[in-house]
């Protein structure tokens, strides 16, 4: 792994935009600790800023925070603190030992701002971890001039709030009536949007597919973005399948193996959650080729491959005079690195989206994410358009 850069040549900044707040879920594991390494190399100028999307040279930043404005907090059930975290990404050389050591006092800082996070059931007060939830979101905002709040904690299996969220005040009447709807990650998008902060998803957990929470982040006038970060093989497929499409090639089967581990892995195991996965997988895929498209799609597991995860793909496709071809492409990466800079672009983005009065989805971050709230588009190219000029757009309202 190559060394952080030394530089000391300036990053590009906006030194108007004020302080920004980044609060996870999950802020104690592996993405969310590289994500915390990475910010505070940048502001220390110790490394580049490669992968960072917002740092594109046709990308507009005005109005973006500067990395040494923007400071992060959470949640997490977890204990393990975040320099022995930091130590194992270390050994599993995801980061480099000698910049964890550098940005020692910041993970320490960091590590002071972290709260106890919430767990399916294990309370029978579902308001009240709702509202010491918001309670430690709004302690953490009155440092900063605004808040984005990204769960980036553990893929929950598909959970259907039902009835009881069907509107506020139907999941008012839940809470007071002692029943607990809401998943996890529903919950803390709940206590998100009570905070006054808007909500990221980069999990395909259910957040707020809830129309009780469309309806309070309506009423408060928050923008919301999510879900399923597209980081790895999804990304070389919305970059591939429309290639077959606009070609007019008919792709007959595509098979996809996953073998990932880490905490992400491990949570992936259990075939609950491993559904939310693959949905988003799937979707994403038939939509662009226009058509179902058989084949299977397995994640599995492998504990030695610690945060590594490798990725094949084999496609069947036909072509002029039914003449049946194949091609395979294999992934390999660091799912930490891979989406820690995106987490930190789509909290610069959303936090500019507040200032400029963004409210409700934020279709234009779907080149984020595999299965984009408030767009049915998953063609990478057109996406990449669309984030461009919706950019541009909020820089000049920034500006104006």
């Amino acid at each position: 792994m190559a060394s952080p850069s030394t530089s000391s040549a300036p990053l590009p900044s906006d030194a108007g935009a004020g302080s920004l707040g980044i609060w996870f879920v999950g802020a104690r594991g592996s993405l969310a600790t590289t994500a915390t390494i990475g910010l505070a190399a940048l502001a220390g100028r110790l490394t580049d800023e490669t992968g960072c999307v917002t740092a594109h040279p046709d990308l507009d930043g005005r109005g973006l925070a500067a990395w040494g404005d923007i400071v992060v907090g959470g949640h997490d059930v977890g204990t393990v603190p975040l320099s022995k975290q930091a130590e194992r990404l270390v050994a599993g050389g995801v980061v480099p030992g000698v910049l964890v050591q550098q940005v020692g006092p910041d993970l320490e800082a960091t590590e002071a701002r972290l709260r106890a996070g919430v767990r399916l059931g294990e309370s029978a007060d579902q308001r009240a971890d709702v509202e010491r939830l918001a309670a430690d979101i709004r302690e953490f905002a009155a440092t900063v001039d605004r808040v984005v709040v990204i769960d980036v904690s553990s893929t929950e299996p598909p959970h259907d709030a039902g009835a009881d969220a069907a509107t506020w005040a139907d999941l008012e009447a839940a809470w007071a009536a002692g029943r607990a709807p809401l998943s996890p990650s529903s919950a803390y998008a709940c206590a998100a949007l009570l905070a006054g902060a808007p909500y990221v998803s980069f999990t395909p957990s259910p957040g707020m597919d809830v129309p009780a929470l469309r309806e309070l982040a309506d009423r408060c006038g928050l923008p919301f973005a999510g879900s399923d970060g597209k980081t790895g093989e999804t990304l070389v497929k919305s970059a591939l399948a429309p290639m077959f499409s606009t070609r007019s090639l008919a792709v007959r089967s595509w098979t996809s193996i996953n073998l990932l581990g880490g905490g992400d892995g491990s949570t992936l195991s259990d075939p609950a959650a491993r559904s939310s996965k693959t949905g988003t997988k799937r979707s994403g895929l038939e939509a662009m080729l226009g058509h179902e498209v058989p084949g299977p799609m397995h994640i599995d597991y492998v504990e030695d491959l610690g945060d590594w995860k490798t990725a094949w793909d084999h496609i069947r496709f036909d072509g002029f005079l039914g003449t049946r071809m194949t091609m395979h492409f294999t992934w390999e990466g660091c799912d930490s690195a891979l989406a820690a800079p995106l987490v930190l672009d789509l909290a610069r983005l959303t936090g500019r989206a507040v200032a400029v009065g963004e409210t409700g989805p934020l279709a234009a971050l779907g080149f984020f994410f595999k299965s984009p709230l408030g767009s049915q588009e998953h063609r990478l190219a057109q996406q990449w358009e669309t984030l461009l000029a919706w950019s541009h757009e909020c820089a000049e309202r920034v500006s104006g």
